[in-house]
């Protein structure tokens, strides 16, 4: 089992910037892909942001491109995403999730879940 905690959602205008964190405990942290979604009310939970095991690689959604850093620290078992630019369409529960071994884009294929963290973004 791998237990995810995300922090650092919040209240900001627009323009502003947060950074949230996930925190992982449990297994080998450096063994598994990280990822960050989101879900607004009455929507579909969407990717936003993953990042291999290693750090090496990330991808970003087309609607955060150029606005969203995935980063992560393997020492301190912690996946961060630093959100620049924010708009009221950035309005969401953000989850972390993590995959074992590979990146995947698809909620379904993601092993554990965070219990999310509110960003709200006034305009």
């Amino acid at each position: 089992q791998v237990q995810l905690v995300e922090s650092g959602g919040g209240l900001v205008q627009a323009g502003g910037s947060l950074r949230l964190s996930c925190t992982a405990s449990g297994r080998t942290f450096s063994n598994y892909a990280m990822a960050w979604f989101r879900q607004a009310p009455g929507k579909e939970r969407e990717f936003v942001a993953v990042i291999s095991s290693s750090g090496t690689r990330t991808y970003q959604a087309d609607s955060v491109k150029g606005r969203f850093t995935i980063s992560r620290d393997n020492t301190k078992n912690t996946v961060y995403l630093q959100m620049n630019s924010l708009n009221a369409e950035d309005t969401a529960n953000y989850y972390c999730a993590a995959n074992l071994d590979y990146i995947t884009f698809q909620v379904s294929q993601y092993d554990y879940w965070g219990q999310g963290t509110q960003v709200t973004v006034s305009s």
